[in-house]
Order: C-alpha cells, then sequence, then structure tokens
C-alpha cells in the first residue's frame, strides 16, 4: 500500500487544479532504474489505468503503481516539504536501505 501525507494530498489536488486536470487524472508513482543510489522514483498525473496497476485511494488521492514497482513502495508515504531544507514530494519508503543526498534516488 502506498500513502500520502495530509500537506501531500493537499498539494497534489492543488497541482491537478494548477494544471486544468479533471478528477480523472491520478497521481501514478513508478520506480526506474538510474540515480546516484540505483533507482529513482517517477510521480506524475495519468488519467487511464493500465492492466496491471494496483490502485490505493488515501484522503481523497487515487493512487496508480504499476505491478513492478509496487515491489520496491509497498509501505511507502508520499510527503510535502516547502522548508528551507528542500522543497518537493519526498517518499518516506521503508524498503530503502539506502539513498542519496537529494533524496531522489535509492537501493533497497
Amino acid at each position: 500500500m502506498v500513502t500520502v501525507t495530509e500537506i501531500a494530498a493537499n498539494k497534489i489536488i492543488e497541482l491537478r487544479q494548477k494544471e486544468g486536470l479533471t478528477e480523472n487524472y491520478n497521481v501514478r508513482v513508478a520506480v526506474e532504474g538510474g540515480g546516484c543510489s540505483g533507482l529513482m522514483y517517477n510521480l506524475d498525473f495519468a488519467s487511464e489505468q493500465k492492466p496491471t496497476d494496483m490502485i490505493f485511494e488515501d484522503k481523497g488521492v487515487k493512487i496508480m503503481v504499476d505491478k513492478k514497482s509496487i515491489l520496491y513502495l509497498a509501505g511507502t508515504e508520499l510527503d510535502f516539504s516547502d522548508g528551507l531544507n528542500g522543497k518537493g514530494f519526498q517518499f518516506i519508503n521503508p524498503n530503502a536501505t539506502r539513498t542519496c543526498g537529494c533524496g531522489e534516488s535509492f537501493a533497497v
């Protein structure tokens, strides 16, 4: 399961509205090869569900995760920070054994 914090849910809804997207657009979270630690997160809006997607809903936000990525993302919480130490979405991933300094890539 993938969850979102209240602040991340609010930011997702705000961004979706700002981009003029309807509520049919959900958040797609995926894991791809790359980055300094070997795996990177990919976060985007998508309107079409793929046959192998798993759908999670938390705090009014639907999250689509493909079958391969859920192996790396199970139990992950999506957060958002706009403080001085960085701005943007952050993944709190209990499966990550190592992350890079920017927090955009990880290893398991």
